[in-house]
């Protein structure tokens, strides 16, 4: 494990887009109340919530297991998360190590085997965050992008607020996304490291493809009947839910934040494909991407069937060509990644597994979402 300075400056960009997209998110909402949009105030502060208020939790009970398995008894740590510092004490720990293990050159040799090697200690550290920001990009971003995307199209008007909104959930979901798979694979020995820039690129663009499609294809739900796009999403949320009972995930320690822990994985398998267990998914993916053409095809079926009186033909044909082309794109992608760049276990290292030998204690990724 090492911790270099191209990791350092993507913590550094990872925080920047955090603060970015909270600030825009409050901007958002402020205009939306002054302007005498309730509603769209009220959603937008609604996800920002929801996704806070979730991370904040898992972020404090992360906190609380490490410093019980420390010995240290920390009387600020559930304030600090009241006032909504978690993420932030945790990207302050993280530039701090982070700048002296990346700059200073720490050695990663000569260290005793109960001790914690410093590249080691901030890539966990690392991890955590990634998986924060993973979490809070999906349950506050992709709907925020689906909120922003349908009142950009019902006003057709281009004000900067709702595009820097919409650009800064993009940015977020882009940034968090390769920030989760390289921290996924520095953070687990038993995988390898995606080295090549390019395959990074696959990777994100078969992401942001079939993400973008499935959010452009609710908004044109959303357009035809409100009612229906919240009960197809409600249902896609309780079979992820269903789904992640039936693997019997096991992240956490305490089964109230188990059952938290599956109702985000099934809200985030409603945006995309995460394997929740580290096994083989590839019949899994391949019957969630069937579906999500499906489900792609049926709402456009919909639409020319019982077109909407808001979007005109023009602007249906436009829209349509861009998801269809989106979700094309998003696919291809996938089959180039898992077909050729995709870095698979290695053999030796899985028959590590098999004769007991795991993960050290300090790194939760081996629990949480993999590719």
């Amino acid at each position: 494990m090492e911790y270099n300075k191209t990791d350092f400056m993507l913590t550094v960009l990872g925080i920047l887009v955090y603060i970015t997209d909270f600030i825009v998110d409050i901007w958002v909402s402020v205009m939306f109340f002054c302007e005498g949009q309730y509603v769209f105030g009220a959603l937008t502060v609604s996800f920002l919530l929801f996704g806070t208020l979730v991370v904040q939790c898992f972020s404090y009970s992360w906190f609380k297991a490490d410093f019980k398995k420390a010995g240290i008894e920390s009387q600020h740590c559930f304030l600090l998360h009241c006032l909504q510092g978690g993420v932030f004490t945790r990207y302050w720990f993280a530039l701090k190590k982070g700048f002296h293990v990346a700059f200073k050159n720490c050695k990663t040799n000569n260290f005793m085997e109960e001790q914690i090697d410093p590249h080691e200690e901030v890539i966990y550290i690392k991890s955590d965050l990634s998986m924060l920001r993973l979490m809070e990009t999906y349950l506050e971003g992709c709907p925020q992008f689906i909120l922003q995307v349908y009142i950009f199209l019902e006003h057709r008007q281009l004000a900067f607020i709702p595009c820097a909104a919409i650009g800064a959930s993009i940015l977020a979901i882009a940034v968090s996304t390769v920030d989760y798979q390289i921290a996924l694979r520095k953070s687990l020995p038993d995988t390898k490291l995606i080295e090549r820039c390019y395959t990074k690129l696959i990777y994100l663009f078969y992401k942001l493809f079939t993400l973008s499609s499935w959010m452009l294809s609710v908004v044109l739900l959303l357009f035809l009947n409100v009612k229906i796009a919240l009960l197809l999403l409600s249902c896609l949320w309780i079979l992820g839910i269903s789904w992640a009972f039936k693997k019997q995930t096991r992240f956490c320690s305490s089964r109230g934040m188990e059952c938290l822990y599956r109702v985000v994985v099934g809200f985030i398998l409603v945006f995309t494909f995460f394997n929740i267990m580290g096994q083989n998914a590839k019949c899994p993916m391949s019957g969630y991407y069937s579906l999500r053409v499906l489900a792609t095809l049926w709402i456009f079926i919909m639409f020319w069937l019982c077109p909407s009186s808001i979007l005109n033909l023009d602007e249906f044909i436009i829209v349509t060509i861009t998801t269809a082309l989106a979700l094309l794109l998003g696919i291809i992608f996938l089959i180039v990644y898992y077909g050729i760049f995709h870095p698979n276990r290695s053999e030796e290292n899985q028959s590590d597994e098999v004769d007991g030998k795991v993960v050290k204690k300090h790194c939760r990724m081996r629990y949480f979402l993999m590719e």
